[in-house]
């Protein structure tokens, strides 16, 4: 022990200095939970060993000072490892979502906006057909494309079948080899379970031709082909590789060109069609069978050596544009045909551009034996899908 009585008192003060400094660091201890609490205590000891200068130099206020200092940073360092440990055992979390509401409620941040996931692409066959429980549950919607072709040329004019009438009318006029098309097409559901898998549809289309070109002939339509149908439609919902199985469709089909005698043309099919996507892409692949007829009554016996037992469409959308190809054919005969279009963005309004090129038999039911080569020009309210 010092001798206060005959020791100087800057003695004293140094030996009272160097007493504590010999003792422990610090009596508290945070919670051992990684880097940030050896910090803490790298950080604690450091204050702790100030030069006995400093102690020295002090007056009585600043020592309360810095005693209070020193406790305030021993309770943030409680704190702060305390949320260390809180904060790792949010680091497990895959879920982008979980993981940000266990940081909120750590911090206390319970009114932050939450995380929503990016939405979902779009389905073309589930928009097109009306699954799923937010669609309508009977809507009227577009089928197939609704278009107006301002000018198809052909180049191979089917004259045929009208020779007759220019015949009797002792006439040398002939069908021009350019003429408008447009066509219109609907569907709309009738009846649907309630989670809209299955439904039944009512559909119509009408595709005409014609000779607007064609003065000396007074303008006439050339061909106007009717075609009603009903349709049983599923959404199957199934995965087929790296594609989607969406849609399969069980459905009955009339086509005819309304006329008589011996430009009368029409058949009867029952069909089956499957639809599948990916991405921006869709196939619809459709097999048919023709309702046989009376010989007495059959119009076109041989329709099935041309036209074929069914057609293959695939759909493209990109950037906004969109382009089909469909192909049919009989592997017997070796006949068929494909139609190629293009469906531009929006012109004016919902008006989009449209182009389409054909080429092969069955342009029309007047021209399902007659092979030609068809482009077209024109515009279009919708796509296939």
């Amino acid at each position: 022990m010092l001798d206060t009585a005959t020791t100087p008192q800057s003695t004293v003060r140094r030996g009272r200095l160097e007493h504590c400094t010999a003792m422990p660091v610090a009596r508290y201890s945070p919670p051992r939970n990684g880097r940030n609490c050896y910090r803490c205590q790298r950080l604690l000891k450091s204050i702790l060993e100030l030069p006995a200068q400093v102690y020295l130099m002090t007056s009585t206020s600043h020592r309360l000072l810095l005693a209070i200092t020193c406790a305030a940073i021993l309770c943030l360092a409680g704190a702060v490892a305390a949320d260390n440990g809180q904060l790792s055992a949010c680091n497990h979390l895959l879920a982008e979502r979980e993981r940000l509401a266990c940081y909120d409620s750590i911090s206390g941040f319970s009114d932050r906006a939450p995380v929503r996931d990016a939405p979902a692409r779009s389905s073309l066959i589930d928009e097109a057909w009306a699954f799923g429980p937010e669609a309508e549950r009977y809507p009227l919607s577009y089928y197939r494309p609704n278009y107006l072709l301002f000018a198809r040329y052909t180049d191979k004019v089917n004259q045929e079948p009208f020779s007759p009438l220019f015949e009797a009318a002792a006439s040398d006029q002939e069908l021009k080899d350019v003429e408008a098309r447009f066509q219109l097409s609907f569907k709309g559901r009738v009846w649907a379970t309630d989670d809209l898998r299955w439904g039944l549809w009512l559909a119509y289309t009408q595709q005409s031709q014609w000779q607007i070109y064609s003065e000396d002939i007074s303008r006439p339509f050339r061909e106007t082909n009717y075609e009603p149908e009903l349709i049983v439609s599923f959404r199957p919902d199934v995965e087929l590789g790296t594609f989607n199985w969406r849609l399969l469709n069980f459905g009955f089909v009339h086509q005819s060109n309304g006329r008589s005698q011996a430009l009368s043309r029409s058949w009867d099919r029952l069909y089956t069609e499957i639809g599948v996507e990916r991405d921006d892409f869709a196939l619809l692949a459709r097999a048919c069978y023709r309702i046989p007829e009376d010989s007495s009554d059959d119009d076109n016996p041989d329709i099935n050596r041309y036209m074929g037992y069914g057609d293959l469409t695939g759909i493209y959308k990109w950037r906004d544009h969109s382009f089909s190809l469909m192909g049919r054919g009989n592997w017997n005969t070796g006949k068929g045909a494909a139609r190629l279009t293009w469906v531009t963005p929006p012109l004016l309004g919902p008006i989009r551009g449209f182009v389409q090129a054909f080429s092969g038999y069955g342009d029309s039911m007047i021209d399902y034996n007659w092979s030609q080569n068809i482009i077209g020009i024109g515009i279009t309210v919708n796509d296939t899908l």
